[in-house]
This record gives C-alpha cells, structure tokens and sequence, in this order.
C-alpha cells in the first residue's frame, strides 16, 4: 500500500496541471506592469512639461533660454529688432 505523504504529494506532477515558473518581481511589480506604468507617467509628464511651456512661453527669459533652442519651433519665439525711430515708447 501506498501512503500519500507530502514528499510523495510534491513529486507527482500533471501534465494537464497549470505550468508554474517563477516570476521576478519588486514589491509586486513585475517587469511588464513596471514597463506599462512608466509608459504611463512619461506620456503624463511630457503633457505637463508641453502645458507648463505654453503656460510660461511669454516670458522672454524662458522664449531665449529654452524655446528658441528648440528645432523648426524656435524660430517663432525669435522677437525682430525694431528701429528706435519706429519705437513708440
């Protein structure tokens, strides 16, 4: 007679049985939801940093430093020199 214990119960394997492996993780985020989350939140960031631009492009400070360095767009924020004789102020 054959006794079920647990060394025999963890050596029977099914092949119709589900296939567990060991999955990685960190604090329960595995390398895939790690992936879809920072896809996430950089797509969120770069809209924050488009708004913020858009929200601040009239200063000249930020048209000089950043908006003017940035190709085929930086030449809209290049102000034109104007005459001080057609100067009103």
């Amino acid at each position: 007679m054959v006794y079920s214990t647990p060394v025999r119960a963890a050596a029977f394997k099914s092949a119709y049985g589900p296939k567990y492996q060991f999955q990685p993780n960190l604090n329960g985020w595995n390398k895939t939801t790690l992936f879809r989350a920072s896809v996430r939140s950089a797509s969120f960031g770069g809209a924050a940093v488009v708004g913020a631009l858009l929200y601040v492009s009239g200063i000249p400070r930020v048209q000089q430093d950043v908006l003017q360095k940035i190709p085929f767009v930086g030449r809209y924020f290049v102000q034109p020199e104007v005459h001080p004789q057609d100067n009103p102020f």
